[in-house]
């Protein structure tokens, strides 16, 4: 090429730039365009309501005046908050039971589907469905009749002579009740822990059988060790979902968190406390709490993680 020529696309493409570093500034540009509404959305609907919120932490804030600074008097509070206390064993509760017995189910159920049934398609389908409704409002009414005095379960326990009771109403049954309906939310960990037991390799089951293995000893030697990475991945998943659980606590107590209390989850009380008595900057510092316990238990996991969960490539 003649220097004229070289001159001319040179001029064409910027001051001194390639063909190639223009073409690739151009898609440099796309791909931001592309990703600006997201960047908006961590922006704005994430990161700038978080700092928010920690700010008005240390403030004294009802919605309808200024907030004031009030230092770490927050904190203090909720040291003395007894109702906050208790929400945090109500939530403690509901965590530590509901969530093991959600993944029992969930992977009890996985194995049975992996067998091959007839109509496995439909079966994932409808065993998944619960997943996607149970967080819902429609459900959570639909429990509250079902538990209710002239319920569905009373109902069938009367067939057989048996006198019912208000479980809802009750405080010894109130949370078992939610607990239920979260073990009943199990098709989302039963999808994947069905799709971890398509990824074990059917020579290993092949060999265990040559030993003499039976399906016992194949469960526990060869399934469970395998699946322990998807066992990690839907706890992780499964504890922080339990720890936000709002609505179903909302509709069947009515918002108010009883009977006495014993369905006063965390969120709730701290959604009382923000918007039901207006003491926003008292429920902002709650807020930071629940992520500080997330993050707590997150990290706990983590941590034991390296002592139970196997990979392939591990030695």
């Amino acid at each position: 090429m003649s220097a004229l020529g070289e001159l001319r696309s040179m001029k064409r493409t910027g001051d001194g730039a390639s063909p190639a570093a223009s073409r690739g500034r151009k898609q440099n540009r796309a791909a931001f365009l592309f990703l600006l509404p997201w960047f908006l959305g961590l922006f704005l609907i994430t990161i700038g309501p978080m700092a928010a919120s920690l700010v008005l932490s240390f403030t004294r804030y009802n919605l309808l005046s200024p907030p004031r600074f009030n230092g770490i008097d927050n904190i203090v509070r909720m040291l003395e908050d007894g109702r906050l206390h208790k929400s945090i064993e109500v939530t403690f509760q509901y965590v530590f039971i509901s969530v093991p017995l959600q993944l029992a189910l969930a992977l009890l159920l996985a194995v049975v589907l992996d067998r091959g049934l007839r109509g496995l398609s439909f079966y994932r389908s409808a065993f998944y469905l619960p997943s996607l409704l149970g967080a819902s409002v429609a459900i959570a009414m639909l429990w509250r009749q079902i538990f209710g005095v002239d319920g569905l379960v009373n109902q069938v326990l009367a067939f057989f002579g048996i006198e019912g009771q208000g479980w809802i109403s009750s405080p010894d049954t109130a949370l078992g009740t939610l607990m239920i309906l979260n073990v009943w939310t199990f098709g989302s960990p039963m999808v994947i822990f069905l799709a971890g037991l398509r990824q074990i390799p059917v020579m290993y089951y092949e060999a265990a059988s040559v030993d003499g293995a039976g399906r016992w000893q194949q469960f526990w030697r060869i399934t469970m060790p395998m699946l322990t990475p998807i066992i990690f991945f839907n706890l992780i998943l499964q504890i922080i979902g339990a720890f936000q659980s709002f609505t179903q606590a909302y509709i069947v107590s009515g918002g108010t968190g009883g009977p006495i209390d014993s369905t006063l989850f965390y969120t709730l009380y701290l959604y009382d406390r923000g918007f039901a008595n207006l003491d926003m900057g008292y429920a902002s510092a709650m807020a930071w709490l629940l992520l500080v316990i997330i993050a707590a238990f997150t990290a706990l996991n983590f941590w034991a993680s390296k002592y139970w969960v196997f990979y392939d490539d591990q030695d």
